[in-house]
C-alpha cells in the first residue's frame, strides 16, 4: 500500500500543475475522486488551498480597487472555512479508520492531527511550485536566483521530512503507538452568533 504522503504529493503536484494551465481563480475543480475516498478530500483541500493562494497574491496588488478588494478578502474568508471543514472532514476519515484500534496504555498524543499535518503538506506543495517557477524566470537578478534555488531546497527538504513524520505518525496510530485526538477549530469570525461586530449589527436592527 502507497504511503499516504506519496499520494497526497502526487495529487497535490499534479493539481496545482492542472491550475496553471488555465491560472483563472474563478475555474472548477473537477475533483476526479468518488467522494468515499481519502483522495477526494486530498484533492479538494489542496484546491482549496492553491485558489486561496492565487486570492492572497491577487489582493495585494497596490493598486487594486477597494471594493475588489473587499471581495477578495471575503473570498479569502470563505476559503479559509472550508479549508478548515475540509481538514475535519480529513480527521473523520482517519478517526473512523482507527475506530478499532485499542490506544496502548503508554500512547502519547501528537502536537496536531493528521489532518492539520497533511494541510500544511498541501500548502508546501504550493511553495515548492512557485518556488521552483521564480528559479525559472530569465529576468530575475543573479543574486536572488540563488536565494531562491536556496529557498527551493530547504522547502523540498522540508516536504520529505514532513511526509515521513506523517506516515509514521498513521503508523504509530495504527499500532496504538500513539492516540488520535481531534479538537474542532472554534472559528469565530464567520459565526454571526460569535462575532462582536455581526451580532452587535444584528441586535440594533
Amino acid at each position: 500500500m502507497m504511503p499516504i504522503s506519496q499520494v497526497a504529493n502526487t495529487i497535490f503536484d499534479e493539481l496545482i500543475i492542472k491550475y496553471h494551465l488555465k491560472d483563472d481563480i474563478a475555474q472548477v475543480s473537477n475533483n476526479p475522486y468518488s467522494p468515499d475516498l481519502i483522495e477526494f478530500l486530498l484533492y479538494q483541500k489542496c484546491w482549496i488551498d492553491t485558489i486561496q493562494w492565487h486570492v492572497e497574491d491577487l489582493v495585494r496588488d497596490p493598486e487594486i480597487a477597494a471594493a475588489k478588494g473587499i471581495e477578495y478578502k471575503r473570498l479569502i474568508d470563505k476559503l479559509n472555512q472550508q479549508r478548515t471543514d475540509t481538514v475535519e472532514k480529513i480527521d473523520d476519515f482517519y478517526l473512523h479508520f482507527f475506530k478499532m484500534v485499542v490506544a496502548q496504555p503508554h500512547a502519547q498524543l501528537n502536537t496536531e492531527s493528521p489532518a492539520w499535518a497533511i494541510d500544511r503538506l498541501s500548502i508546501l506543495a504550493l511553495k515548492i511550485y512557485h518556488m521552483r517557477q521564480e528559479t525559472l524566470r530569465s529576468d530575475l537578478p543573479k543574486a536572488k536566483e540563488l536565494e531562491a534555488k536556496q529557498k527551493l531546497q530547504i522547502l523540498l527538504e522540508q516536504r520529505s521530512d514532513l511526509s515521513q513524520s506523517i506516515d509514521e505518525l498513521l503508523e504509530a496510530i495504527s499500532t496504538g503507538e500513539k492516540r488520535m485526538k481531534v479538537y474542532r477549530q472554534m472559528k469565530m469570525y464567520n459565526d454571526p452568533e460569535l462575532n462582536p461586530v455581526l451580532y452587535s449589527k444584528n441586535k440594533s436592527n
